[in-house]
């Protein structure tokens, strides 16, 4: 077998690892969902306590969107810092370290209903956003990292997969027969210290990545050592090769500043890429699809409607698992295509079946296909491919910066549509959709044009690619141009 596809424990190890971080994410960007209705009466509670007095409705709206969106507040912070971190403590080492992070989290969040203190609910919120934020800039960097170039693209996904599973975990634990519950609640929001105890344990068992330790620290012979426990052989001559190569374009190229990285044409085309990938991620409306999908089934006369989101969760993992296996065969480009086209056509059947519910009975079993597409369609592209390709699109140099950049724009868009959509919807209802299906072809025809395939290159070879259309940016260039000047970097 070819040791660029072999699976090895080591490398297994590594990325499960790592992946417990994004698994994080998604349970803590899921697990405000179902216990919205128990939390607001503690606030009602606490604040009866504190003044003799009934909270207004407008106040707890106030008190309760904090406690959601303050969590994408920590992201961005969090997301902004991963370049500090990762080149002076190392990936491994910076996973480890974000764990603090995640038991602070745990204990305002755990604590804070004993308290009656709202307000540590908000701070544990805002603790635990860092942490994700932190972990959405190391997971992939890693991963990306230990990963063989052939494998690369599958390995990636599992960052997605780890998100979608935590999605899932929390939507389950916060069924109000496991944990969201009056008095349990304050255990499902501390449930966070239990996968940082045991990534405190798998984390100090897994090698810093050879890129690192070659790149930035100059240790050949680790580098070395670590690649062959990692490939399960004794020839990395050509991981080594390919790495050296990088080194070598780094000396050419040294470590890229934020402010930097927005100056230099090299990166434009490369950064426009990431950014835009990322934002065609949160503004797809999957968090829309997300948070309407609970009262769109109850709509459509569903019994149970927080059943059907957690089949709408289902079905999230399910396609993210497919997404794993067809991303090295069928390429990030035209899966990312393929999400898109596919998450236009399910938000325009979605409008047509909200728009006509009350009209037609039968409508509400096609709002229920159309929300399980849409969420199937994200699973394919916008939902994986954005994180890693980001780390593909850069080398050693600019790649802590850009990924902070690029996890700045995630999380920023993440925050304005947990912020704003409650707003648009009202002013829009059933029509809603109609916002997203315009901006999903616009990110589609920013696919077609812009995006290079980066499916079995390494990382100097797609960085080259755009050093070749940035030293032709001087001339004016027709889309089809560009077009095959990305596809030539492409071969």
């Amino acid at each position: 077998m070819d040791s660029g596809k072999q699976i090895t424990f080591p490398l297994m190890l590594c990325v499960g690892a790592a992946v417990i971080g994004s698994l994080q994410f998604g349970y803590n960007t899921g697990v405000i969902n179902a216990p919205q209705n128990v939390i607001e009466k503690f606030i009602n509670e606490t604040w009866y306590d504190r003044y003799q007095e009934p909270i207004t409705k407008g106040t707890r709206t106030a008190i309760w969107s904090i406690s959601v969106a303050i969590f994408s507040v920590g992201g961005i912070f969090g997301s902004f810092s991963v370049g500090l971190f990762v080149n002076r403590f190392g990936r491994r080492n910076s996973m480890l370290m974000a764990n603090v992070l995640a038991f602070i989290a745990a204990t305002l969040m755990g604590f804070s209903k004993m308290a009656k203190s709202w307000e540590m609910l908000i701070a544990g919120r805002f603790v635990v956003g860092l942490y994700s934020g932190l972990s959405t800039g190391f997971v992939p960097m890693y991963v990306g990292e230990v990963a063989p170039t052939a494998l690369r693209g599958a390995l990636g996904t599992l960052h997605q997969l780890g998100i979608v599973i935590g999605i899932l975990i929390a939507q389950v634990f916060g069924l109000e027969v496991i944990m969201g519950s009056d008095s349990l609640w304050p255990l499902l929001l501390g449930f966070t210290f239990i996968p940082a105890v045991v990534q405190c344990i798998l984390l100090p068992l897994c090698p810093e990545s050879p890129r690192f330790l070659l790149i930035n620290r100059n240790e050949e012979n680790k580098a070395k050592n670590v690649l062959k426990k990692l490939r399960g052989t004794t020839d990395v001559s050509s991981d080594m090769q390919e790495m050296k190569e990088e080194s070598r374009q780094m000396m050419r190229e040294k470590k890229v500043t934020i402010p930097e990285l927005f100056r230099s044409p090299l990166y434009r085309q490369p950064l426009l890429i990431a950014v835009i990938l990322q934002l065609s991620q949160q503004l797809s409306g999957i968090n829309a699809v997300f948070y309407y999908s609970t009262r769109i089934f109850e709509k459509a006369g569903v019994e149970q409607p927080v059943y059907a989101t957690i089949g709408a969760g289902v079905v999230n993992t399910a396609f993210t698992v497919v997404s794993l296996f067809v991303v090295e065969r069928a390429g990030r480009r035209s899966l990312h295509l393929l999400g898109l086209l596919g998450m236009a056509g399910s938000a325009v059947l979605m409008t047509i079946a909200l728009a006509l519910l009350d009209k037609l009975k039968w409508m509400s079993y096609l709002s229920i296909v159309a929300i399980f597409s849409f969420v199937a369609f994200f699973e394919i592209g916008p939902g994986p491919i954005p994180w890693f390709i980001v780390a593909e699109l850069f080398s050693q140099g600019p790649r802590p910066s850009a990924i902070a950049v690029a996890g700045f724009s995630n999380w920023t868009a993440n925050f304005i549509v947990g912020m704003c959509f409650q707003y648009v919807e009202e002013l829009c209802g059933p029509y809603v959709f109609i916002i997203f299906t315009v901006l999903l072809l616009v990110f589609f025809v920013f696919t077609y044009f812009k995006v290079p395939e980066t499916k079995g290159r390494t990382f100097d070879e797609i960085a080259s690619g755009f050093r070749q259309t940035a030293a032709t940016g001087g001339e004016k260039h027709s889309p089809e141009e560009l077009n095959s000047l990305g596809a030539d970097s492409q071969l």
